[in-house]
């Protein structure tokens, strides 16, 4: 990819993020022209959308981390978790648009999203990067679930953070 694709793709981008802001739960407007023009069809978009998802919650949750290791009231878990709520408090109009995506994704959708779950369970300690992707994804995504679900509470730094997620779990309906 040029330099002249790149910015054909950012401003493209921009321009369905705006879009999204405007009309939330519209979806992905490939009817516009530089969105045509810079991608070939919805799935190379949200691909597109997926992984300036994935920075943004990169950055999020390495300087939650950082902080974490600093600050000893506060936990791996709490800490991704906290980051990951930043990250789509911050960017409501991508976060709907990958939401609404999701259910129609094609494969090489559903790996880049399995693959975030992975980065996510790692992230938070939860995971082992020798255990199975499978494996990985799954308690990433049951993660991911409990963070979407549960508003934000005081983590009581004593208890293991793993038995805090195995208690959300376990009492989550």
């Amino acid at each position: 990819m040029g330099w002249t694709n790149y910015y054909q793709r950012r401003d493209a981008i921009d321009l369905v993020l705006a879009h999204a802001g405007q009309h939330p739960g519209a979806g992905l407007p490939m009817h516009e022209k530089p969105v045509q023009a810079a991608f070939t069809d919805r799935e190379s978009l949200a691909l597109a959308l997926q992984y300036k998802w994935s920075q943004i919650l990169m950055g999020h949750i390495a300087a939650a981390l950082v902080e974490a290791d600093h600050t000893p009231d506060i936990d791996q878990v709490e800490a991704v978790a906290a980051a990951w709520r930043t990250a789509a408090r911050q960017q409501p109009a991508l976060r709907d648009l990958l939401d609404g995506y999701t259910p129609e994704a094609g494969k090489q959708f559903r790996d880049a999203l399995k693959a975030e779950q992975r980065m996510v369970a790692f992230a938070a300690g939860l995971a082992d990067p020798a255990e199975p992707a499978t494996d990985t994804a799954r308690i990433g995504a049951a993660f991911l679930a409990l963070v979407r679900g549960t508003p934000r509470q005081p983590v009581n730094s004593r208890t293991n953070p793993v038995e805090q997620l195995f208690r959300r779990l376990v009492a989550s309906p």
